[in-house]
């Protein structure tokens, strides 16, 4: 017998259906044939043979879990080699390691900031950044994507002593980069800091694949850069790089680090070796750029509108909710699986296909998404 609380839940949930904005599980069988490009995994090493022989090895050695929180009986010498990995690799004094990226903005930004001080965050920065924002209880000011007269004219009326500008550094539904020199002057000028969520820059951009900072050599002007190891590094968890003071800061103080079980052994020892990778092989960086630059002209000259950038993440307009689901569905019958996107994880009449290019992607499997689309684009009349 269902009662007014569960109906009030199907209620919802119905609503959603018929808006289009339903959202449901859909498992890969890695048995089918199928095109998938609408992963993370922009340089492949999720499934590299290398990875996988450490977390092996690693498991063999430690176990499947670490059996604790870092504070207590969760920390081995793996984790401290990753945190001194990441600080090299992001050119920073230390860095912290989160069990996700998720509870790394959380518990970072909740940690630094609190009543009385002021965040300016722009308005498509991830839901991570946002809730890590809201639980601080810090005034938030949110300022136009990437408009930096916007977030000028904000922050020179700000009245609080710390001041703080978070931002993606890639963001993540649209692919555009954020003008971190821009953004690191208004911060100079008011005296604030800046966090950068390199979540999907980190092993894309910068001549190492450092991220964003690095791309326009910009990290030492830059106090946090926070990032995952579950996208480009190939393993699952999330970190900040900054100063020593800091980290130790947020040993003491981020309630998610504190409170959380530690990576298991065999996720850090692959992150190691992805890390290491990204930094020996720039190959694959120029490789996975080639392949987002061969797909973004290929479908800009089919006629579809694309949000402009040089990433790998390739934002393919759509419209309404419902018309994006259908152009996916009709892609995945079509052989190739690129979800579609829609409020409120974008705008209401800006869903689209999120298609994302990895660097193992061959020339093929692009010539075969831009036939794909063109089918779909034409179907639809789309294009």
């Amino acid at each position: 017998m269902m009662d007014g609380f569960e109906r009030s839940l199907l209620d919802s949930l119905s609503a959603k259906k018929e808006k289009g904005l339903l959202r449901t599980l859909h498992p890969i069988d890695w048995k089918q044939e199928k095109s998938v490009f609408s992963s993370n995994n922009y340089l492949g090493l999720a499934r590299d043979e290398r990875l996988k022989k450490a977390a092996i090895q690693a498991i063999e050695t430690y176990g499947t879990g670490s059996g604790g929180a870092r504070l207590t009986t969760g920390n081995f010498l793996l984790h401290e080699r990753l945190e001194a990995s990441l600080a090299s690799f992001k050119q920073k004094e230390s860095a912290i390691v989160f069990s996700s990226g998720y509870l790394a903005n959380l518990g970072v930004i909740s940690a630094l900031m609190g009543p009385g001080d002021v965040i300016f965050s722009d308005e498509l920065n991830h839901a991570s950044i946002i809730d890590g924002c809201r639980l601080s209880k810090a005034r938030i000011v949110v300022y136009r994507h990437a408009d930096m007269d916007d977030l000028r004219n904000k922050i020179r009326s700000a009245q609080e002593t710390k001041k703080f500008i978070v931002t993606d550094g890639v963001f993540s539904m649209d692919g555009d980069i954020a003008p971190l020199p821009d953004i690191v002057e208004v911060a100079q000028t008011h005296g604030a800091w800046v966090m950068v969520d390199d979540a999907h820059a980190t092993g894309v951009l910068g001549e190492t694949g450092a991220g964003t900072a690095e791309y326009f050599g910009v990290s030492d002007r830059i106090q946090l850069l926070m990032g995952t190891l579950s996208k480009s590094v190939g393993a699952e968890g999330g970190y900040v790089a900054a100063s020593r003071t800091v980290v130790d800061y947020l040993r003491n103080h981020a309630r998610s680090f504190i409170f959380q079980t530690s990576l298991s052994p065999g996720v850090v020892a692959s992150a190691l070796e992805g890390i290491r990778i990204i930094r020996e092989e720039s190959e694959r960086r120029r490789r996975l750029l080639k392949n987002a630059r061969l797909l973004r002209d290929g479908l800009t000259k089919l006629g579809f509108t694309l949000v402009e950038g040089i990433t790998p993440i390739v934002a393919v307009m759509i419209g309404e909710a419902e018309k994006a689901v259908r152009f996916s569905a009709r892609l995945e019958e079509e052989g190739v699986f690129a979800p579609a996107i829609r409020p409120p994880t974008v705008p209401q009449g800006s869903s689209r296909i999120r298609v994302t290019l990895m660097a193992t992607h061959t020339q093929s499997e692009i010539d075969q998404v831009l036939t794909c689309f063109e089918k779909v684009g034409k179907a639809m009349r789309i294009i």
